[in-house]
């Protein structure tokens, strides 16, 4: 089984940008599509964008197309979130999750395994 680690979080500006990371601790990434969501306080968790195992092909929540890009890199065991053109509402922590075949989802229930989370905060 594949252990998950985000990290890249912090205080960021409006209209900054921040790039989240998704490691492994141990095992490769390579076989598993990866989804990556949020959750604001007082908020259910969300979809945000989500990447395929051997396609890479990747899919993206309404609110964030456009200024949101997930990529991959099997060497590093590493999926990546690149955060742009950052809003207040925003705000979440976000989390990365697995699920074994290529194709990614954006149901939450389609994940087996999670991250701990990474906290963004968008300052104005």
């Amino acid at each position: 089984q594949v252990q998950l680690v985000e990290s890249g979080g912090g205080l960021v500006q409006v209209g900054g940008s921040l790039k989240l990371s998704c490691t492994t601790s141990r095992g490769a990434l390579s076989p598993y599509a990866v989804g990556w969501f949020r959750q604001a306080p007082g908020k259910e968790r969300e979809f945000v964008a989500g990447i395929s195992a051997s396609t890479g092909m990747t899919g993206y929540a309404d609110s964030v197309s456009g200024r949101y890009i997930t990529s991959r890199n099997n060497t590093e065991n590493t999926v990546y979130l690149q955060m742009n053109s950052l809003k207040p509402e925003d705000t979440a922590v976000y989390y990365c999750a697995d699920r074994y075949g290529s194709p990614w989802s954006g149901l939450d229930s389609a994940y087996n395994s999670w991250g701990q989370g990474t906290q963004v905060t968008v300052s104005s």
